[in-house]
Order: C-alpha cells, then sequence, then structure tokens
C-alpha cells in the first residue's frame, strides 16, 4: 500500500507537536497533497542527519522520519472522549481528555 495523493490520511507522529493554537499534538488528519524530498520543498539538500522527505498533509508538513502510522480514513472522531457520571443523583458527562488529533484540513 502506499499513500494516495487526494485522500484524507490520519498520520500518527513520533513526537509531540505545537498546533496553531497551542495545544500539543500526536496525530494529523487531513488530505495529503504531495510527498515532497527536501531540495523541492526546502530549497536545500539536508545531510544524512535530517529526513530527506515530506508530507504535505492539510495545513501542514510533516518530516518523514515522523511518520509512524499511517491509515486511509475519511472521518475521524474530533470529539474528546467523554465519561458519564452520577452525582447527587444527576447524570454529569465530562471530557476525560483534549483531543490529541490535529485537523489539518
Amino acid at each position: 500500500m502506499k499513500i494516495e495523493l487526494g485522500k484524507k490520511y490520519l498520520i500518527t507522529s513520533d513526537n509531540w507537536f505545537f498546533g496553531p493554537n497551542g495545544e500539543q499534538y500526536k496525530a494529523v488528519w487531513g488530505t495529503v497533497t504531495s510527498i515532497e524530498n527536501d531540495s523541492d520543498l526546502l530549497g536545500i539538500k539536508t545531510n544524512r542527519g535530517s529526513t530527506n522527505w515530506y508530507v504535505v498533509i492539510g495545513n501542514m508538513i510533516i518530516a518523514g522520519c515522523q511518520v509512524h502510522y499511517c491509515i486511509q480514513t475519511d472521518n475521524v472522531n474530533k470529539d474528546a472522549p467523554v465519561k458519564e457520571m452520577v452525582h447527587e443523583g444527576k447524570m454529569f458527562l465530562d471530557n476525560v481528555a483534549f483531543s490529541r488529533i490535529y485537523m489539518a484540513d
């Protein structure tokens, strides 16, 4: 299987990264528009200590060395997980976590 341009993917990264809202993310979801080498994308040829390919997905670029897992999917759950909690006879929904998937489209 190979990444097909124009399709939506969920890509997890090896390291955390910051989104434009200041939150940290561990994955990105969006449309892959290109896969580029270093000289075409950056205008320079990197050395062997750096990655030499990049994935352009939505409004961001991921260094190839950071791509951990990749799955083609048209939808992803954008809601943070919640848990139900009963307190004094009333049901409450409590956010368990902030979604760590950056929506790049």
